[in-house]
């Protein structure tokens, strides 16, 4: 599928405030809410062959995470998982919306699992696209990072995007096409994103994934929950036990889709929401 999304293009017209912190977010289509959450290391851009087939019948939202993307990236800036579900349930409220439909993946499984069980935020339902939900999860590549920040951080940018764009095109089945790993490098390069993209690795924390692991079964909405068969990052086995820790889930594994299915399949993500929310 060829590629013509670039960063001009994916607007993110509006702005809220967190603590300060500029955190860019848009808006679009009529209809009851629907809010996709994107994960690490990505940013909203990552929903632009999903998002848009829902726009004619739902008022969409899409934000970059806060540290991510064209939101705020700052030295000593707090951007993990525990401090996002405190700016979603702040976006949410900002937003006006109540018991809004959810699309998450990755990092944003957690987020907005934690923004579910932790701010206690209703949803109609609840999607959850390979997420980072359940142990054991962190690459032996998180690991060293952790360790070693700011050497990393202070990579030549050369060697820094060779990381990069290895990292980044592991996340997929199917190789990315030039102009989409370029759209998921682009946020992380030059100084202040090279810095921002060790430290949102840096600040990975299982415990803020162990902190709700068991209340999980509480969940308190419809969950559907889709994998890719072929995710290097998060086994599907990984998806298989977090479906059983869910009442009533429903999975799907998605065959020849890597941990990015926006890229490998995004038809299925769409026929799959469609199905769901109906």
């Amino acid at each position: 599928m060829h590629d013509e999304t670039n960063q001009n293009v994916w607007d993110l017209p509006h702005t809220f405030d967190y603590k300060g912190q500029p955190v860019r977010f848009n808006v679009t289509g009529t209809g009851a809410p629907l809010v996709f959450v994107h994960g690490t290391p990505f940013s909203s851009v990552i929903w632009r062959r999903i998002a848009p087939h829902f726009a004619r019948s739902r008022r969409i939202y899409y934000y970059d995470l806060l540290g991510y993307g064209r939101s705020h990236m700052d030295d000593g800036q707090d951007v993990s998982l525990g401090v996002q579900n405190d700016v979603f349930a702040a976006l949410l409220a900002h937003w006006q919306i109540d018991r809004p439909d959810i699309v998450a993946h990755d990092f944003g499984g957690a987020t907005v699992l934690r923004t579910h069980l932790v701010n206690k935020v209703d949803y109609r339902s609840l999607t959850l696209i390979d997420p980072v939900a359940i142990a054991p999860w962190g690459s032996p590549f998180v690991q060293h990072v952790r360790k070693f920040q700011a050497a990393f951080s202070g990579l030549p940018a050369y060697i820094h995007d060779a990381i990069l764009a290895s990292y980044i095109g592991g996340a997929a089945f199917h190789p990315l096409s030039r102009e989409s790993l370029d759209l998921y490098c682009t946020p992380w390069r030059g100084e202040r994103g090279q810095a921002a993209f060790y430290r949102q690795i840096a600040q990975m924390d299982q415990r803020f994934t162990d902190e709700i692991a068991d209340t999980l079964r509480d969940i308190r909405c419809p969950v559907s929950i889709l994998w890719g068969d072929e995710d290097q990052w998060i086994p599907v086995e990984r998806g298989y036990r977090l479906a059983s820790m869910i009442p009533n889930a429903e999975f799907q594994a998605t065959p020849c889709a890597g941990h990015l299915m926006q890229d490998d399949a995004p038809e299925a993500i769409v026929a799959a929401l469609k199905e769901f929310l109906r």
